[in-house]
């Protein structure tokens, strides 16, 4: 894993002009109230936009930091909500930071946690942070991104440093985090080491003297910790972007893996494309403000469309050939369009129907298992719930019983809605 600072660097000294010429000579204040209407789309809070305001004016690149633990190999396009954000500062000038949390991913982030979350080993850490670098540049620019690691200054701060940071922050502060309070009258176990993650990463923009922090909206109180240790170091405290939390494919919880309601970005295309095409027509436009580079103006004058008749799955078409060229290349979205119309339009099945393999054990298995085993369902209720609805083929016929069981061993070729289909063996 690369440790030294400036893996990547952005192609800009600081006090360059901005790219483009959003900040020539003159005319500041209206280059910063520009990029600061750009800005604003799609971000929940911006902490404080006066002082935002300020920096933009000075017509000096700010530099703008985004830290990501690597608990886990890969990314989904929850994550890229934020990177998206950092791409869009990469279009306006500014010096753009991809902190990977190797030191913090070892404390472990407690944010919305009920109990003590696991740490992870060095090795974990070194191998999941090795994928997120060659994720990102889907969407950096890799010439004007610069890759570091908080490992590089937090093991040079010492046993002595960290007593010295944490003297700047008080328990009773902490314990205002909602997590942590919630926690402490519940009488659950808070140990001491979870208290270090915020002074750490806050001080992580005392490090690299951030102008600019984006994180989720669930990182606010951390975000905040570090505009305060900035001010105690006495550097001018960063500015506070939260972003929201992207809905996964149920509408309703944030895209997670673990609820298996996710679009990640290594995904095949044609999976993406008929993933994006299941959501709903309303979650649709808040995909198309978070994950979209369209301008704000071509969105809406889409929404005018879809209100004046237009079929809300053709503005849904544009968005998933949209995100599957940058994830897998230009004509891939086209591709994985025409195939899906072929698929599901045309009721024909795709050329390379996905194989997978389950092992059932002894005796008949229940379809509900199978199903969401072969990742066609994300728990064993939804597979039943889409039976249910008619919603589930084996071998072209479809099932209604949520309790059918299939033979063991057995080959089927199994339906599910209209973008899940694997040829499934049980062993």
């Amino acid at each position: 894993m690369r440790r030294a600072v400036g893996a990547r660097r952005f192609a800009l000294a600081r006090g360059a002009t901005y790219i483009g010429g959003l900040a020539k000579a003159g005319g500041k204040m209206e280059a910063a109230a520009a990029q600061l209407t750009e800005l604003r789309r799609g971000t929940h809070e911006i902490l404080l936009e006066a002082d935002l305001v300020r920096k933009l004016s000075r017509g000096v690149p700010l530099r703008i930091k985004a830290g990501f633990d690597p608990t886990a190999p890969d990314l989904h396009l929850g994550h890229t909500v934020l990177i998206n954000k950092m791409r869009q500062f990469q279009d306006l000038g500014h010096e753009v930071i991809f902190l990977i949390g190797d030191f913090t991913g070892m404390i472990g982030d407690p944010t919305g946690k009920s109990v003590t979350r696991p740490r992870l080993t060095p090795d974990e850490i070194a191998a999941n942070a090795r994928t997120y670098e060659t994720q990102i540049y889907k969407i950096l620019d890799p010439d004007r991104t610069r890759i570091d690691f908080n490992s590089r200054w937090m093991t040079a701060l010492g046993a002595a440093g960290l007593i010295e940071l944490a003297a700047r922050y008080t328990v009773a502060r902490m314990l205002e985090r909602d997590d942590f309070e919630k926690r402490y009258k519940g009488g659950q176990p808070i140990a001491v080491h979870e208290f270090l993650y915020p002074l750490v990463q806050g001080y992580d923009s005392v490090a690299l003297k951030a102008d600019v922090e984006l994180g989720g909206t669930d990182q606010k109180f951390n975000l905040l910790v570090g505009r305060s240790l900035q001010e105690s170091y006495g550097q001018e405290p960063q500015v506070v972007l939260t972003m929201p939390l992207l809905e996964g494919l149920d509408g309703v919880n944030k895209m997670s893996k673990s609820l298996g309601n996710y679009i990640g970005i290594h995904e095949p295309a044609g999976d993406m494309f008929g993933k994006l095409m299941s959501v709903s027509d309303t979650l649709m436009w808040r995909y198309f403000e978070l994950l979209s580079f369209r301008k704000t103006a071509d969105i809406e004058a889409l929404k005018s469309a879809v209100a004046s008749g237009m079929n809300p799955r053709d503005a849904k078409f544009e968005l998933g050939v949209e995100i599957v060229d940058r994830f897998h290349g230009a004509g891939a979205g086209p591709q994985a369009r025409d195939e899906f119309v072929r698929r599901f339009s045309e009721g024909q099945l795709p050329q390379d129907i996905p194989e997978v393999a389950v092992a059932a054990g002894a005796g008949p298995v229940k379809l509900v298992l199978v199903v969401k085993e072969a990742q066609l369902a994300p728990s064993t209720s939804a597979a039943g719930r889409l039976i249910e609805q008619g919603g589930v083929r084996v071998d072209g016929q479809k099932v209604a019983d949520r309790d059918l069981k299939l033979d063991v061993p057995g080959t089927y070729l199994i339906q599910v809605g209209k973008r899940g289909v694997a040829r499934v063996t049980l062993t």
